[in-house]
């Protein structure tokens, strides 16, 4: 759904939306980042668990695999901390204890994404077992923390955010997310959020690709994301 037409400015929302009557925005981009981090994530522990152990090469494959989606779930959050819980907060007071939430949810993320961190780089290095005994707790973790920190994004955060979030200020929040994309990575991490929607990513591709993107995707870009996914998957 198109979001609702703004003042030419673009700037702050008008009174009617702040008090929450008019949807301004379409926020379902934040939903279907999601499905991107639950997918990844979940899946994490049975590519670590996957790696005999002392196979360097292919812990430092899944490693790299895992550091991007740290990357892009720190990404994520820091967003959301520098660009959206002050304008929630001053546009929807009502909405201040959901958004303390949202920011106790962050800090627990935040100390099991660091953990998972810290312990990439000798498992990466070495394949052994000893070593991803703190990668499968880190992931753990997470996991546990997704699971009860994106429904209640999803469900009290979402539907404010329509009403009293600009357009404008989606898309930088998105525009964040995607510069934290590592160099070289452009077409795994977009094959990685088409295959994690319900369709396989079809409307995905339409509603936010332009058409001269989606082409680059079919020639190239599915079939880079395919030989990574082999190699990640063995």
């Amino acid at each position: 759904m198109p979001a609702t037409a703004l003042p030419s400015s673009g700037d702050d929302p008008d009174d009617a939306a702040l008090a929450g009557a008019v949807k301004i925005c379409d926020a379902r981009g934040m939903a279907e980042i999601h499905r991107m981090f639950r997918a990844g994530f979940g899946e994490s522990p049975a590519l670590v668990g996957g790696v005999a152990d002392g196979d360097a090469e292919q812990a430092d494959v899944v490693g790299d695999h895992l550091a991007m989606l740290s990357t892009g779930l720190h990404a994520h959050h820091e967003g959301e901390d520098t660009m959206l819980w002050g304008r929630l907060e001053k546009r929807a007071p009502a909405c201040a204890a959901h958004v303390e939430r949202m920011k106790e949810q962050h800090a627990v993320m935040l100390g099991h994404l660091e953990e998972l961190d810290k312990s990439l780089p000798a498992w990466r290095a070495s394949g052994r077992a000893t070593d991803a005994a703190s990668i499968a707790t880190a992931l753990a973790g997470i996991n546990a923390a997704l699971a009860v920190h994106l429904p209640d994004e999803e469900a009290h955060i979402v539907p404010v955010m329509e009403t009293v979030i600009t357009p404008r200020e989606v898309d930088a929040l998105s525009e964040h997310g995607r510069k934290a994309t590592p160099k070289g990575k452009m077409f795994v991490q977009l094959g990685t959020i088409l295959a994690a929607q319900p369709d396989g990513g079809y409307e995905w591709q339409h509603e936010h690709l332009p058409a001269p993107v989606r082409l680059l995707w079919r020639l190239v870009g599915r079939q880079r994301y395919e030989r990574y996914r082999a190699a990640l998957v063995k």
